[in-house]
């Protein structure tokens, strides 16, 4: 089976001034069809340079980087786009809608830059069915402003479909939501994942990575574990515990 993201003694380096910082030091990391993968750590760890480097918006500095196969860093600026486009799903923390754009225009956006180009039609069909799979589908006429922080966030995911890609990468989709609506988006992840969606997701909150399958923590740019959930939450079960405490407080 060919890995979707494959790292060798990856690395990335910047140069700041006449300082050199070495944001990740070589990575080895493999990320097979399927899984589901959170990227943990404190702030300069290195997670979020490398989740911009796998997500195709920069190059390694150094060692390989396959993406389903493909070597990035020997990709100019237009396959690297072209790439980026076909094979990666972006979800972030702050929704980037446009705000006067309706939901399904929003979610049609990635298919304008699509190669080859598809019909009005095809991309009406499409992004209605990406936002079916979100519960959204009725209201794919409302604008941001007329949707709450979870919907937007769903409208998100739909974006992020609708090309059909490969991977999805999640860059704290649950950091502006409250506890609630987080849950009801790692139900959204988890139900794409079992239908075969590979996922990576970085996040700095530990309840949020026990949803996924697998935790990498990152430290000083360097991998320091590399686990698998064994507690791992059911956002079904915890909606309705939830739903539960609240019907007894209303009760007592």
């Amino acid at each position: 089976m060919q890995a979707v993201i494959q790292l060798e003694d990856f690395r990335k380096t910047y140069q700041t001034g006449e300082i050199e910082v070495h944001a990740v030091r070589g990575v080895n990391l493999t990320i097979q069809p399927g899984e589901f993968v959170a990227i943990m750590g404190a702030s300069g760890s290195g997670k979020s340079t490398m989740m911009n480097t796998l997500g195709c918006l920069d190059r390694p500095s150094g060692g390989r980087f396959l993406l389903d196969g493909t070597e990035v860093g020997k990709l100019n600026r237009d396959e690297l786009a072209d790439l980026r486009n076909q094979k990666i799903g972006f979800v972030f923390q702050g929704f980037n809608l446009l705000s006067r754009t309706s939901a399904l225009d929003n979610v049609s956006l990635p298919m304008l830059y699509r190669r080859p180009g598809m019909s009005g039609r095809q991309q009406r069909e499409r992004g209605m069915k990406a936002l079916e799979m979100v519960g959204l589908d009725k209201r794919s006429d409302h604008h941001p402003n007329q949707l709450s922080g979870g919907q937007q966030q769903r409208v998100a995911i739909a974006r992020a479909l609708v090309n059909e890609p490969k991977l999805l990468l999640a860059d704290e989709p649950t950091g502006n939501l409250d506890s609630r609506t987080s849950i009801e988006i790692m139900g959204i992840f988890q139900s794409l994942n079992a239908l075969g969606m590979t996922i990576l997701m970085v996040t700095h909150e530990l309840d949020i990575s026990r949803y996924c399958r697998r935790v990498v923590v990152m430290r000083d740019g360097r991998v320091v574990s590399d686990s698998q959930v064994t507690d791992r939450l059911s956002a079904t079960e915890q909606l309705q515990k939830l739903d539960a405490e609240q019907k007894a407080v209303q009760l007592s």
